[in-house]
């Protein structure tokens, strides 16, 4: 070693986390950090064990109220836990189960068949991150509760009432640690509504009730569909080629429920449940569930002499454009990735997921030949597609490379090579573009001018879209690749940070760039390398000062802090990045210690895809409904 440092290693150094302390102490082990969206996960710990009492057949109502403290109560009328005395633990199996890990009624195999709980640290977890807990069950004829503080109880499980017989259920109330969750987080309505509905989606016949007591917001989801119509709600703004097809069936205690629509879209839509739980990176069930899809597609097309003896295959990719499937299944023993449960690894429902699929999928498009050979077609004109857009793209490739070392002409480059260290900045048009390449820093800042609006991506194809010599400045610039072929190590620039004028065109454009990132490069937003930019929309001045007010509330919060009136005020709106000098551009937008940066994230996948198509795709009348709906809370709309 380089230094003298001793280092003790001896028996006393070894550290026993006690109880929940350990989850106190490593909080990204159990819920994934301390982020808003770990603060999230703690809900949704919670409300799974009421949805694994939906899944049992035991409750059919489940209440989530958010009170005006940001404190959560979680309400079901499943059995209740369980308030008697443990027989090992010598205590209420009640307090067993707030407060010990790995302990609950879902290993032994007798309670719950089927379970998103089975890690067994769920509610205990939430429990030690919370500030205070207290829970209450109702349960052969009698109230009991119980609270704890940061994890250990205040006092024994007490007996407060008395109820009916046959009204049974748990109600979890917590306040979350702000020792813990130290960053200025809350949690977001919109976030939870994603979330809850796609739980109501694929447990069939719960009522699933939503009250947000901060902003006096509501909303309630029942679907007795499940998740075919889930896949209707996702095809809601597209024209489909032919109705739902639906499969469900139990192989082995094990229930696979799959749902497939094709749509005239470009981009594919499918999502993967285990449980319930939503499996974001998928699984073994979502890749049985693809290959079944490829496959019954193919044999059809053979059989029926669509694809021609010196045709090659479709591809995956081919058969997946255009379509929207959810997979649930329900696994007795689930084996997921992490205790986050993004991913399922069981092999055997991959062998499962393919055969009920192919089964169901084929015997439709025997008995649908008008709606098969539709079919066919898309999966045909997409194999063209394909073809032409993999020329282009390698096309794109050879001449950037010939082109310095695949850098575009109008990039002006920075000098550092690190990627961690690098931010590329796209900006509209050359008059902001020569404000930026002026006022940047040059070692590490970087600028793509483009000229005019790219492609709206939502409605053309790969092909199609790589002819913009705008998209092939941006994918050159990038070095990632694109599509399929997108490969995020090859990223130049740690921060890709979209730069528009704060106008209706600015705003169409950074809605056309973040279209073309969402369907083509998504990995860029996944992994947090996407920004937007926020200029200022005012300059303040007086008495030789300059201040900058970058919303409404800004400029109101100065006007009051000068105190003065406004006629000694000189005050100037900004229409475009264009109208600052370099120097102004640079202390307001592009000063790393001053600037205010945006950062793009997906948190609901599904609900993203469904509002980029609607504002983005073809169909007029639900982009219209949606202006119509919104106009109201329009500001700084420039006529």
């Amino acid at each position: 070693m380089g230094n003298n440092v001793k280092v003790s290693y001896d028996a006393k150094d070894i550290q026993v986390l006690e109880g929940l302390e350990a989850v106190r102490r490593r909080p990204g082990m159990y819920v994934g950090g301390t982020d808003v969206k770990a603060l999230h996960h703690l809900i949704y710990e919670v409300v799974d064990n009421s949805i694994d009492e939906a899944l049992a057949g035991a409750c059919d109502q489940i209440e989530i109220t958010i009170l005006p403290d940001s404190s959560v109560r979680v309400t079901d009328n499943g059995r209740g836990i369980p308030v008697d005395i443990h027989p090992q633990e010598n205590r209420s199996a009640l307090e067993v189960v707030m407060t010990t890990l790995h302990a609950g009624g879902k290993f032994g195999g007798g309670s719950y068949k089927v379970s998103g709980g089975l890690h067994g640290v769920g509610v205990s977890a939430v429990n030690a991150l919370s500030e205070w807990c207290e829970v209450t069950v109702k349960r052969d004829g009698k109230t009991h509760h119980q609270r704890y503080e940061r994890g250990y109880p205040t006092g024994p499980v007490e007996q407060i009432g008395k109820v009916a017989k046959n009204d049974t259920g748990t109600s979890t109330w917590f306040r979350f640690d702000p020792e813990i969750f130290t960053d200025d987080v809350d949690y977001r309505f919109d976030t939870l509504v994603q979330r809850l509905r796609e739980m109501a989606f694929v447990t069939r016949g719960v009522t699933i009730y939503f009250v947000d007591e901060r902003a006096d917001r509501e909303m309630t989801f029942y679907f007795e569909g499940g998740i075919t119509s889930f896949v209707r709600y996702l095809n809601r703004n597209k024209k489909t080629l032919h109705p739902v097809v639906h499969v469900e069936k139990e192989i082995d205690n094990i229930t696979i429920d799959s749902a497939i629509q094709y749509t005239d879209a470009f981009a594919e839509s499918v999502y993967a449940f285990a449980n319930t739980i939503n499996t974001i990176d998928g699984g073994t069930h979502l890749t049985g569930l693809r290959a079944a899809v490829t496959r019954t597609i193919n044999d059809y097309a053979r059989k029926s002499g669509l694809l021609k003896d010196s045709d090659p295959n479709f591809s995956g990719d081919d058969t997946r454009e255009g379509l929207t499937a959810i997979i649930s299944i329900k696994h007795p023993d689930p084996q997921f990735e992490s205790q986050t449960k993004v991913k399922l690894m069981n092999p055997e429902v991959q062998t499962l997921a393919q055969q009920v699929v192919h089964e169901s999928f084929g015997s439709f498009l025997e008995e649908n030949p008008s709606e098969a050979k539709a079919i066919v077609q898309k999966c045909l004109t997409s194999a063209r597609a394909r073809d032409a857009a993999r020329k282009a793209r390698d096309l794109v490739i050879r001449k950037s490379a010939l082109e310095s070392l695949t850098l575009p002409g109008k990039l002006a480059d920075c000098s550092e090579r690190d990627p961690e260290k690098t931010e590329l900045f796209i900006v509209e048009g050359d008059s902001a573009g020569g404000s930026a390449k002026q006022g940047r820093d040059r070692h590490f800042q970087a600028i793509l001018p483009l000229r005019g609006k790219i492609l709206n991506t939502e409605r053309a194809r790969l092909d199609k879209i790589l002819t913009s010599n705008e998209v092939k400045a941006l994918i050159s610039a990038l070095g990632t690749g694109i599509g399929e072929g997108f490969d995020l190590s090859g990223l130049r620039y740690g921060r890709v940070i979209i730069m528009t004028d704060a106008d209706v065109d600015g705003s169409h454009i950074r809605t056309l760039l973040l279209t073309f990132f969402f369907r083509y490069m998504q990995p860029l937003i996944d992994e947090g390398h996407l920004f937007i930019a926020q200029p200022p929309l005012y300059r303040i001045g007086y008495r030789k000062q300059v201040h900058y007010a970058y919303t409404e509330k800004d400029r109101e919060r100065l006007f009051a802090k000068l105190g003065v009136d406004a006629e000694k005020i000189s005050l100037s709106r900004y229409k475009g990045l264009g109208e600052m000098n370099p120097q102004q551009l640079w202390d307001t937008t592009m000063d790393p210690s001053q600037r205010t940066l945006l950062l793009v994230s997906i948190e609901d996948a599904a609900e993203a895809d469904r509002t980029f198509d609607m504002l983005m795709g073809s169909a007029v009348p639900p982009r219209r409904r949606f202006i119509q709906t919104h106009a109201r809370e329009v500001r700084n709309l420039d006529i």
